[in-house]
């Protein structure tokens, strides 16, 4: 039996989480522009989980929703995936910034994309199928990859 990943939604407080959430790999909307009433209707309407720290929206009836209590970013990823959470990554990390898949790209394709010293030190390149924005596996991956690790409690390789 396979377990679909849960895909959320997240109020105007948890931006960063989305992002963090997306880079592991989960379909996380966020959008500013929603108000309380709109992330209700969308998360009944989509199924999607609504992650928010406010008591009276995760109150409201006919949705699923999480109170995320922390204030502290690494706490909140910990918290959101010991809730919902695989010990591993759901699916490849999607874009930060709209959501996006991303899609292995050719290296010939992103040059001109990217600034000169990442075209030169980079050899594999992902390119968003949704807005077109360049990622690759710099020292900020490392890092990233590194959050989540603790995150989940995923014991690192020294």
């Amino acid at each position: 039996m396979t377990c679909t990943p849960p895909r959320f939604i997240a109020d105007a407080m948890l931006g960063r989480l989305a992002r963090w959430l997306r880079f592991a790999g989960y379909d996380t909307v966020y959008d500013t522009s929603l108000d309380d009433g709109e992330l209700a209707r969308l998360a009944r309407e989509t199924g999607r989980v609504l992650l928010t720290r406010d008591r009276e929206l995760a109150g409201r009836r006919g949705i699923t929703a999480y109170l995320v209590s922390s204030e502290q970013i690494q706490e909140q990823v910990a918290e959101v995936l010991r809730a919902f959470g695989k010990t591993g990554p759901v699916s490849p990390p999607r874009c930060a910034v709209c959501n996006g898949l991303l899609a292995d790209a050719e290296r010939e394709s992103v040059q001109g994309k990217v600034p000169p010293h990442v075209w030169s030190d980079q050899a594999a390149f992902r390119v968003c199928r949704g807005c077109g924005r360049v990622y690759w596996g710099g020292t900020h991956w490392e890092g990233i990859r590194r959050g989540l690790e603790e995150a989940r409690g995923t014991p690192r390789d020294r």
